[in-house]
């Protein structure tokens, strides 16, 4: 019985977290119209993250008691996972290839992998690797990164900046989650008590999304937007498309809809599963701009594609090995009070 809800908890993460990729995947196929037509790209960031975070705020007003409960992981989500994944994105694509930057970016799985088995002591599965080496190999091609080769330090590193904010993303994700498990073991063992309930996944990212539009405000510097080209049309693949309605699709698919799907499915998951997961939305960004902008995929990235599929599959279909031996204090104390429930029904990335 526990075992079947294990795998129905499972699958259900595993169906986030592709929305999730597909509601992210979406938002450059959106967002490059918008870019074409005049807008910064700076500029495009801080109004999807902006616009979100208003839609948030009743969100934010509901769960205000995470201000001062949860500062510390309000604060890192803001700047991590919301601001700091954007803008060293950004960033590092006016300086290197978009295809090198993405490649760059989505090394972040294996930083994940690194994370969880030294810094919080936690055993991962040799599938779990391969899975993530796959996927990557794969993303290689999906990005044909061999068209890129000229590469400037700077834009590296700024690039590997925004795969470590990508980390701190999927880390986040699941902190709140597995520090609940980890004082609910203790009670159990007649440990100090405390709240066991998680923090709720909608609060953290209400807050996240504000943190990172007042951020991004310093960064973009909006006041210099031509605010008059949201009343145009944008130009997709020859069809004339309303600004707003592109914009309407990055705040509410891109950015809403995907930060939510995603915190969740991290929980439900784990950040090492959801992080191969992610991978994915390059693959479907590719796709929806073959469809939707008319940039036609070649035979290596067709390939690629289904590598990045194969290697997301190999990762969330295994499971966590338990506990060889003592782990850590802090970090891997919570994650030892949880593996017993890991270990039941919970995959690996």
């Amino acid at each position: 019985m526990h075992a079947s809800r294990g795998t129905q908890k499972r699958s259900a993460g595993l169906g986030l977290a592709l929305l999730s990729a597909f509601a992210f995947g979406g938002s450059g196929v959106a967002a490059k119209p918008l870019i074409e037509a005049g807008l910064d790209p700076l500029h495009v960031v801080w109004l999807r993250v902006a616009g979100a975070a208003l839609i948030m705020l009743p969100v934010a007003w509901r769960h205000r008691n995470l201000v001062r409960e949860r500062p510390a992981l309000l604060a890192g989500f803001g700047l991590f996972a919301v601001a700091g994944v954007q803008a060293c994105y950004f960033a590092a694509i006016s300086r290197i290839p978009v295809g090198v930057a993405l490649l760059v970016e989505y090394l972040a799985p294996a930083l994940v992998l690194g994370w969880v088995r030294f810094v919080q002591r936690r055993p991962v599965t040799r599938a779990a690797a391969l899975g993530v080496v796959l996927a990557v190999g794969g993303l290689a091609c999906v990005v044909e990164v061999w068209a890129g080769l000229s590469f400037d330090a700077l834009g590296l590193l700024l690039a590997l900046g925004a795969a470590c904010c990508q980390v701190g993303y999927f880390v986040l994700s699941d902190h709140g989650g597995r520090e609940a498990k980890g004082r609910e073991g203790r009670e159990s063992t007649g440990g100090d008590g405390g709240s066991v309930e998680p923090p709720p996944p909608l609060g953290v990212i209400a807050y996240g999304l504000i943190v990172g539009a007042l951020v991004l405000t310093v960064v973009a510097r909006p006041w210099g937007m031509d605010w008059s080209l949201l009343g145009g049309t944008a130009g997709m693949n020859g069809t004339g498309v309303p600004a707003w309605v592109l914009l309407g699709w990055i705040v509410l698919i891109a950015t809403v809809l995907a930060y939510g799907t995603g915190v969740v499915s991290v929980r439900m998951l784990s950040p090492q599963v959801a992080g191969v997961v992610a991978c994915l939305e390059a693959v479907i960004a590719t796709v929806l701009a073959w469809v939707l902008l008319g940039e036609h995929l070649s035979a290596p990235q067709l390939i690629g594609g289904f590598t990045v599929l194969t290697g997301a599959f190999i990762a969330q279909s295994s499971a966590p090995k338990p506990p060889s031996g003592p782990v850590a204090a802090g970090a891997g104390a919570a994650a030892a009070a949880a593996e017993s429930e890991l270990s039941a029904g919970r995959a690996s990335h």
